[in-house]
């Protein structure tokens, strides 16, 4: 499948790296599809296929198991043109780990990558509770590494389940040590529009964004239940308890982006069509002032493509981005439920 259109670059904060706009994610359900049992070869498969569509910008974690499949994928000679960010617990299973551990996590992650510097490197899933230690024992550790050249840029990635206000975010941008962070933003959880963006670009932090499409816009199902739940809390209005009426903006023109040639054509049908509710759920994230780099995670190659559409697909019509932030901006912490190892509390 050919992309039809060509990948969008910008530049990542204050690191100055160059990076597309879409990012692909190695963690998740699917883990490039080792999460469904697929093999090896597919998922290099998979990362191939990512590198040929223009992504130069691949995040994964010692925690995902899929560090080895990168380094795997990637060759020598392409080293110098792909980003990598891979990332590291703070605490495992209770127990916080030490600078030593953290460091030694770093040097682990180097060798599956096949690498001697990774250019993003993430304290990862940091509680509030935890981001004054990761601030003022491990960031300290970190940035010797990267005086030694073992990593570019130190990030840090929120716990989003668990922390759905960016606590840990607020504090970690205010330190000054973090040139790259990770968080949480979608169509039904848009706080950090006023918590996260406005710190990171008054920093000049770069703002990788996970959890563009959650399970709930792409199981109707699921949805329904959500907005049921969000009714029955009085987080919603009772008119827009049934799907069909809460996302019946996305039958706006403009809103249905066509996405390969068996589906030529599709404009605005169902607003419960899940392909139609993911592509506006991806646009709405990519065009958020303060957004960097969307990731997203698959281990389908037809699926990679057509996120990669979606995320370089033109902006939703200003009316319809206008409705979202009315009918769901208050709400806070919807669908953040995690694939991946988190913090404990």
């Amino acid at each position: 499948m050919n992309i039809p259109r060509e990948m969008a670059f910008t530049t990542l904060g204050r690191t100055g790296l160059r990076v597309s706009v879409a990012g692909l994610g190695c963690g998740g359900f699917s883990r490039l599809g080792q999460g469904q049992g697929a093999s090896v070869a597919h998922s290099i498969g998979v990362v191939r296929a990512a590198l040929d569509a223009g992504i130069n910008f691949i995040d994964t974690a010692e925690q995902y198991g899929t560090e080895a499949i990168v380094g795997q994928a990637l060759l020598p000679s392409e080293r110098d043109q792909v980003v990598i960010s891979t990332k590291t617990l703070v605490n495992e299973a209770g127990t916080l780990r030490t600078p030593q551990q953290v460091v030694a996590s770093l040097h682990g992650s180097l060798k599956r990558l096949k690498t001697e510097r990774v250019d993003v490197f993430h304290l990862h899933a940091v509680a509030p509770r935890h981001v004054g230690y990761a601030i003022e024992v491990l960031a300290p550790a970190l940035l010797k590494e990267r005086d030694a050249g073992r990593l570019g840029h130190l990030g840090i990635t929120e716990t989003a389940p668990r922390d759905p206000t960016h606590e840990c975010l607020s504090a970690a941008i205010r330190s000054g040590l973090f040139d790259v962070v990770m968080v949480a933003f979608h169509l039904m959880h848009q706080n950090a529009r006023d918590r996260v963006f406005p710190l990171t670009r008054a920093h000049g932090v770069g703002t990788l964004l996970m959890f563009a499409v959650r399970l709930i816009f792409s199981q109707p199902d699921r949805l329904q239940a959500v907005l049921t739940d969000l009714v029955r809390r009085c987080q919603l209005p009772e008119d827009l308890g049934r799907a069909e009426t809460a996302l019946d903006f996305l039958s706006a023109p403009g809103c249905g982006e066509p996405k390969d040639e068996s589906r030529q054509g599709l404009t605005a049908g169902s607003p419960l069509d899940a392909e139609l509710v993911t592509d506006a759920a991806y646009r709405y994230g990519r065009h958020e002032p303060g957004v960097d780099v969307v990731l997203f995670g698959t281990g389908s190659v037809a699926h990679l493509h057509t996120n990669i559409q979606s995320i370089l697909a033109e902006p939703l019509p200003a009316a319809i981005q206008a409705l979202a932030q009315q009918r769901f901006g208050r709400l806070v912490g919807v669908g953040l439920d995690s694939p991946v190892v988190v913090d404990v509390p």
